[in-house]
């Protein structure tokens, strides 16, 4: 299980909690920085890394996006960048951001995946290469699609699947087959499958992507609003307790468990 934090307070909570390891979020942490999903630059996301790494000492997974360029080269000058915060891994995502083509050509999708794979052996560094199909995401759930692109990304390099806005048992299961015997990560964030039940289909990995961050925007934004429209701070008494939190971070970097 891998939550998301969006900054280095969440990342030291999470981990306090007791996670062995984390992901960062792109929606999560350009939401932070007063900035849309996929609105963030490579310098801006490198930099974050590089804080959430220092925080604790349990190992984050980086959500780099498409690797902030669309040529096989550039994706792999970023990812040598992006290894070098320190990440334990890092997602390279097949979408373009063009809405006419939301995702890139496939064999050209394929390279971005082995040039991101040969950017990691080429540091020496031990990190784990997540490759990302983002077709059920984008609103296009042919899973055929998902099935070839995830396939191939695994020959390409890729040592972890993940197909965000998976939701059916039956896909699912489809993709954990599919790509055995390499992990799957999958995406939960909304009220559906349990760990459990994740893990009865095959399911190696979970994360939440920027839900957490939600969850953390809602309740500010539910107070802020009661006390806008109504002078009321009625929710403001459901506030973590302010001793609490500053014990939590009294404590500084922290190992899970």
């Amino acid at each position: 299980m891998l939550p998301n934090p969006w900054d280095i307070g969440s990342a030291l909570a999470l981990a306090q909690i007791g996670f062995k390891a984390l992901a960062s979020t792109s929606a999560g942490f350009a939401w932070s920085i007063g900035r849309a999903d996929n609105a963030v630059s490579c310098d801006d996301v490198i930099a974050h890394l590089t804080a959430l790494c220092a925080a604790v000492d349990v190992p984050v997974n980086a959500d780099f996006e498409g690797g902030f360029a669309d040529a096989p080269e550039g994706v792999a000058a970023n990812v040598a960048r992006a290894v070098a915060t320190g990440v334990a891994g890092l997602s390279i995502e097949d979408s373009t951001g063009d809405p006419a083509a939301p995702l890139y050509e496939h064999s050209l999708a394929v390279e971005r995946i082995a040039a991101a794979r040969a950017a990691i052996d080429a540091s020496g560094a031990d990190v784990l290469l997540v490759g990302r199909c983002e077709s059920f995401f984008l609103g296009r759930p042919d899973l055929d699609l998902v099935l070839a692109r995830l396939t191939a990304y695994a020959d390409a390099g890729a040592d972890c699947l993940y197909a965000p806005g998976l939701r059916n048992k039956s896909d699912i299961a489809a993709v954990v087959q599919a790509v055995h015997p390499k992990p799957v990560n999958l995406l939960i964030g909304w009220d559906g499958l349990t760990v459990a039940e994740a893990a009865a289909l095959g399911v190696r990995r979970i994360s939440v992507g920027g839900a957490l961050a939600r969850a953390a925007w809602a309740a500010t934004l539910r107070s802020a609003r009661e006390i806008f429209e109504t002078g009321s701070f009625a929710t403001l008494a459901q506030g973590h307790p302010a001793a609490a939190l500053n014990r939590m971070f009294a404590a500084g970097r922290t190992t899970a468990g």
